[in-house]
């Protein structure tokens, strides 16, 4: 039998075309997926850690409105625990003082790479089941048209006359290396493209969703839940013993500080009082005694 006529048949034509497609179809998702994700790497490699604070609106705003991330962006942002700062006034001058003093920058309460993985970022994007699920068929095209092949093929025998018994053998001869054809067609085809896949997710898809789950673990770094309220917990205590120091001392400041208010203003005030009063009184006793024989009256005027 001629390849020619082999690669003409039917069955071996509805395997290579079946291999050709989903090739073009792999292909044609996994450059529309590293599009997409050599987009995000572009954009979020120019954040830092240190001015994430600052420039996280702009992270925020241009996640949200991509279309590719957004959702996986929304339930990552709901994890993300900032470092809040509180005014502390002292004289006429605010200091800010950290919330948490382990808290620095933003973070996780989750590892990043449970939101950004290859199935948020690469596989949900597309019917991977499918592309997964194309050696399959491929192998399995390989028995079905072979078996089917067969059952052709021993129907053509004709034994009514030996002329027909000979062609008809050699018929069956030709059917049973058509039959056996199309098997190694289809399991070499399931074997290529299986190769080709891998190859394509590794360059086109993995690479590229490996560099986004280390610039986000760069980014945010993982704390636990449980970390961060024990944090709290032990500011709030340390707030705690503060506030309680400053009450109890509160009395003892008050007295120390009307004291000094009375010695310093009060106490001028009453010795002037005093000496102005007996100053008084002094010149009323000379008036008294340079008047004596004269008219009391007379005498204050």
């Amino acid at each position: 039998m001629d390849f020619r006529e082999i690669f003409t048949d039917i069955p071996v034509l509805i395997v290579i075309f079946t291999f050709i497609l989903s090739i073009l179809y792999c292909v044609i998702q996994y450059i529309k997926v590293n599009i997409n994700l050599r987009k995000i790497i572009n954009f979020i490699s120019t954040f830092k850690k240190n001015d994430l604070n600052f420039r996280f609106k702009e992270l925020d705003g241009w996640m949200m409105s991509n279309p590719y991330i957004s959702v996986t962006w929304i339930e990552f942002k709901n994890t993300l625990v900032f470092s809040e700062s509180v005014a502390l006034k002292e004289g006429e001058e605010y200091q800010y003082q950290d919330v948490s003093s382990t808290v620095q920058n933003v973070q996780t309460t989750f590892d990043p790479l449970y939101f950004f993985n290859d199935e948020t970022l690469v596989t949900s994007k597309f019917n991977y089941k499918m592309i997964q699920t194309i050696p399959t068929i491929l192998t399995g095209f390989g028995p079905l048209f072979t078996f089917m092949k067969i059952a052709i093929a021993f129907g053509m025998i004709d034994f009514t006359s030996p002329e027909k018994t000979i062609n008809s053998v050699a018929a069956f001869m030709q059917g049973m290396q058509a039959a056996a054809f199309v098997s190694v067609v289809a399991v070499s085809s399931s074997l290529v493209y299986l190769m080709i896949e891998k190859i394509l997710f590794q360059i086109l898809c993995k690479q590229a969703s490996a560099k986004i789950q280390n610039i986000m673990g760069e980014l945010f770094a993982s704390i636990s839940s449980e970390k961060f309220l024990y944090e709290l917990l032990r500011e709030s205590k340390i707030q705690n013993n503060s506030a309680a120091n400053l009450i109890g001392t509160m009395p003892k400041q008050f007295k120390s500080a009307f004291n000094e208010t009375m010695a310093a203003n009060l106490v001028p005030y009453l010795e002037n009082l005093i000496f102005g009063l007996n100053q008084l009184n002094k010149q009323m006793k000379e008036v008294a005694k340079g008047s004596s024989g004269k008219d009391e009256v007379d005498g204050l005027f």
